[in-house]
C-alpha cells in the first residue's frame, strides 16, 4: 500500500468523487460510501480504502474551511495538505454553478411559510474554547476570500434577509404584538442598500431594532464582509443596532446576534481604502 504524498491527480479523482456523493446527500438520493470508496481504489496509486476514508475526511474539513457544505458522515478530519484544498477549487472552478445552488432555495415564498431558524448564543459567548483548527480554517477562508463570495452572493442574501425579517415577524405575533409585527420593514428592500442595516423591528417593549443581516451557508464561525457605514450605524445607535448572522443556511438555518462593539466578537480588517489625490 502506497503511503506517499498524493498526486494532484489523485486528489483530483477523489474529490469529484466526493462532491459526486455530496451531490446525492444534498439532494436527499441514497448512495453507498462504501462503494464510492473501492470505486476509487484502482484508480489511485496503491491507496488502502482507510487511507481513502480518511481522505474523504479531509475534504469535509476543506469545504468546512471554505464555508460550504460537507457530508455529515464524514466528520471533518484537520491537518491536511495544501494540495487538496487546491483541488477542490480546481474542481469549484470548473463547477462553478455548485456555489450558487442554494442561493435562494427554500427562501419563503410570500413569507407564508418562513423556514424555521435555530437561534443560539455566538460562538465568543458559548462557554466553549475556539476550536483547534480555528487557525487553519480561517487560513483557507482568507486565501479564498470567502467572506467576498458570499457577499456578492445577492441571491443569498436576500433569501437570508427575507428568511430574517419572517422570523422577526413571526416572534412579535407569538409575544401578542401583532401591532408591531406589522410595522416590522424590509429597508434594504424598500429603500436601498446603505442605510446601516437591513431589517427595521421592534423588541416587544416597542424599542426599535435594527437589524443587519449576513447569511453563508458555511458554519458559524465563517468570516463575512461588514461596511464602513454598518460599523458606523453600530457605533451611532449601539442600543438599537444588532448583527444577525444566519449560518449553515442551505441544509438546516441557524443564527446568533452580534451587539456592538463588534470587536468584542469579533477581529475587524480593513479590506479596502478610499483613495484620494494629493
Amino acid at each position: 500500500m502506497s503511503n506517499g504524498a498524493w498526486t494532484d491527480q489523485e486528489n483530483d479523482l477523489i474529490v469529484a468523487d466526493y462532491f459526486a456523493m455530496l451531490a446525492d446527500d444534498v439532494c436527499g438520493r441514497p448512495y453507498n460510501k462504501a462503494e464510492h470508496r473501492r470505486g476509487l481504489l484502482p484508480l489511485l496509486n496503491g491507496r488502502s480504502e482507510g487511507s481513502v476514508e480518511f481522505k474523504h475526511q479531509n475534504i469535509s474539513a476543506v469545504l468546512k474551511g471554505l464555508g460550504e457544505d460537507w457530508i455529515p458522515g464524514y466528520k471533518p478530519a484537520f491537518n491536511f495538505q495544501m494540495t487538496l484544498v487546491d483541488a477542490v477549487a480546481r474542481w469549484l472552478a470548473l463547477n462553478s454553478a455548485w456555489l450558487g445552488r442554494h442561493s435562494g432555495a427554500g427562501a419563503p415564498t410570500g413569507l407564508a411559510e418562513p423556514r424555521p431558524i435555530w437561534i443560539g448564543p455566538p460562538p465568543t459567548l458559548s462557554n466553549q474554547p475556539p476550536p483547534q483548527e480555528l487557525e487553519q480554517m480561517l487560513h483557507i477562508a482568507r486565501k479564498f476570500d470567502v467572506a467576498a463570495r458570499d457577499e456578492q452572493n445577492r441571491a443569498l442574501g436576500r433569501a437570508g434577509e427575507e428568511c430574517a425579517l419572517a422570523h422577526e415577524r413571526k416572534a412579535l405575533k407569538s409575544a401578542g404584538r401583532d401591532d408591531l409585527a406589522r410595522k416590522v420593514r424590509w429597508v434594504s428592500e424598500e429603500d436601498g442598500d446603505g442605510v446601516g442595516y437591513d431589517i427595521a423591528s421592534f423588541a416587544t417593549d416597542g424599542r426599535p431594532r435594527l437589524i443587519e443581516v449576513k447569511t453563508t451557508n458555511g458554519w458559524e464561525r465563517t468570516p463575512f464582509h461588514i461596511s464602513r457605514n454598518e460599523l458606523a450605524v453600530a457605533e451611532e445607535r449601539r442600543s438599537e443596532w444588532s448583527l444577525f448572522r444566519i449560518w449553515n443556511f442551505a441544509r438546516e438555518p441557524k443564527a446568533f446576534e452580534l451587539r456592538p462593539p463588534l470587536d468584542a466578537h469579533v477581529s475587524l480588517t480593513a479590506t479596502s481604502f478610499q483613495a484620494s489625490f494629493h
